[in-house]
């Protein structure tokens, strides 16, 4: 029925049927359906029609009077929707996890930005995995298995899982020489992994180690930086540490064995149009993270 009462203020305001056909793109027969079907609905009669003459009738200059502006607001919100969904222009909000986003990918939002200007990107970082319809964003950058049926989801990468101590902490403790001499050191844990299953390169041969940590954290961030004060060893995403490990700051151990990859994933919800806004963020950083060989498996 609004669609209707959108058509008959279209009609009142061509002043005519086919001149409202016209401009809608539509057979005038459907117009002349439609404004039937709508008169019948309401009970009344809305145009004084003859072949010379054109005129509302009382009751559809009330009509006219309520909806013309409603009706004219709608679609003046609705085509700027529409332009903005089809142009590289308007809001994009994306949900990341904070401890990439603001370190190794950090880059990667700038240089979006600066290709991008038109788009106000609305980043929302948070380590915790949030509801894409819930937090009411375009699209998300996740990392680790995506299990969600109701997410579609593009694979952008994944990056391997190092053990690190820093020069000072091997200094003072020792270099382990296997996997079984990790008992004996100080081992900084994230809650998230409290086991370390580690892969050997060489013969994909695997080991589930059950160590008890001195220290454990819920942040990779923080993992990072208690095994780089030298408080212990750590099994950590290349992608965090791999900075540190080039200026010196942590140096990678038993470099035979590595952890499990995390893979890096974009994803939006299935049964909503992907605005050209958030397919160009998908593929722009489909483009960024593929050239990073750090997220491609790389090692430092």
């Amino acid at each position: 029925m609004l669609d209707d009462i959108a058509l008959f203020i279209h009609i009142a305001d061509r002043r005519g049927l086919s001149a409202a056909a016209a401009s809608l793109n539509v057979p005038p027969a459907t117009v002349t359906r439609r404004l039937k079907k709508l008169e019948e609905r309401l009970g009344c009669q809305l145009i004084l029609r003859s072949a010379r003459k054109f005129r509302l009738t009382s009751e559809g200059e009330a009509y006219y009077r309520a909806y013309a502006d409603l009706v004219r607001e709608f679609e003046g919100v609705a085509s700027d929707l529409e332009a903005q969904r089809s142009e590289l222009k308007g809001p994009l909000s994306v949900l990341a996890p904070t401890n990439i986003s603001v370190g190794f990918l950090q880059p990667m939002w700038s240089a979006f930005i600066a290709r991008y200007p038109e788009i106000v990107l609305r980043l929302y970082l948070s380590n915790e995995t949030k509801d894409m319809l819930d937090s009411r964003v375009d699209l998300a950058l996740r990392i680790g298995p995506q299990r969600d049926s109701q997410l579609f989801q593009k694979r952008l990468g994944s990056t391997a899982s190092i053990i690190v101590a820093s020069p000072d902490y091997l200094a003072k403790a020792g270099t382990p020489e296997s996997l079984d001499a990790l008992q004996d050191h100080r081992i900084v844990a994230n809650t998230t992994f409290p086991q370390w299953v580690m892969t050997h390169r060489a013969d994909n041969a695997e080991v589930t180690l059950r160590l008890s940590p001195s220290s454990m954290a819920d942040d990779i961030g923080l993992v990072k930086q208690l095994a780089r004060d030298g408080h212990g060893v750590a099994l950590l995403p290349v992608s965090e540490v791999v900075d540190e490990i080039w200026r010196g700051k942590l140096r990678r151990i038993l470099t035979a064995w590595q952890g499990p990859d995390r893979e890096f994933f974009a994803v939006w919800p299935t049964g909503r149009l992907l605005s050209l806004r958030a397919a160009c963020l998908r593929d722009f950083m489909a483009q960024y993270i593929g050239r990073e060989s750090v997220l491609q498996g790389g090692m430092p």
